[in-house]
């Protein structure tokens, strides 16, 4: 099944299955589900025509994917452009919502450390 052009994983229920589209998570799933009269437990290839149709104009009248990220990107932009707090945030790549940085916020920063297996080093063999 294919919802305004993203592909929905056959194998799994509806309930995650809707999660793959960006801007959709599980309770907004669920809501929709309900608002179809669709069985959460469904499998996408166990829907009637009628019922993805349903669930098509449901989702269809939402803000997902491309004009959400565009919308988010905006609201970024428009932080960083009044210069606020948040928005100069952003611009550092340092977390936005006065989170600690001493020792968390590495992936924001980029600074990402992986730990070792065992310690020992490999031994050249001659």
């Amino acid at each position: 099944m294919r919802i305004q052009g993203i592909t929905l994983p056959d194998n799994k229920r509806m309930e995650i299955a809707l999660t793959a589209i960006f801007g959709i998570g599980r309770p907004m799933a669920i809501k929709i589900l309900d608002e179809a009269m669709v069985d959460i437990g469904k499998k996408p290839a166990d829907l009637s025509a009628d019922e993805e149709n349903k669930i098509r104009s449901i989702v269809e009248k939402m803000k997902i994917e491309g004009d959400l990220k565009r919308e988010v990107a905006g609201n970024i932009k428009r932080l960083k452009d009044i210069g606020s707090y948040k928005g100069s945030r952003h611009a550092k790549r340092l977390p936005a919502r006065g989170q600690s940085t001493k020792t968390n916020s590495r992936t924001i920063r980029g600074n990402v450390r992986k730990t070792m297996a065992s310690g020992k080093k490999a031994v050249e063999k001659k």
